[in-house]
């Protein structure tokens, strides 16, 4: 399996959104600055983030967009799924009763490619966002000169 720039990059804009928005909305352009991101992507981005109830947005002065959940309430499976659709790699009929495979009954191979699809939704779920930004103040606190 192999993310996308849409994964990845709305990953990083929603780490940043919590990072920087307390109670005030964070415009695109200073997501875009800090994050090294093209803002016209962002806008993309962020309307499927918006559609899947994870940002809302704020329009007027002093606009932007803010979370729609606590950071603790959206795993990485949330923003995955929410920008990449289904994370998993081996799409097989077996899974399903009727799903039209000839030799489900007989076929061993369903159970690894189901383990597969178990593991990485299981793993990007338990990853919470306060997680992450946890772990970025680390990374931030732990380089030299605060870079």
């Amino acid at each position: 399996m192999k993310l996308s720039t849409k994964g990845r990059y709305g990953l990083r804009a929603l780490i940043d959104l919590a990072q920087n928005s307390g109670e005030e909305p964070v415009s695109i352009t200073s997501i875009s600055t800090r994050q090294d991101l093209s803002e016209r992507y962002l806008e993309q981005l962020m309307s499927m983030l918006k559609k899947a109830g994870l940002v809302r947005s704020v329009r007027g002065a002093g606009g932007g967009y803010v979370l729609a959940r606590k950071l603790e309430e959206i795993s990485v499976g949330d923003v995955l799924r929410a920008l990449e659709g289904s994370l998993e790699p081996v799409d097989c009929a077996g899974f399903e009763p009727d799903g039209g495979c000839s030799v489900s009954d007989s076929c061993v191979t369903k159970y690894v490619w189901k383990k597969i699809n178990d593991s990485i939704n299981q793993t990007v779920d338990e990853i919470r966002l306060d997680q992450l930004v946890k772990e970025n103040g680390k990374t931030c606190e732990n380089k030299p000169d605060g870079l």
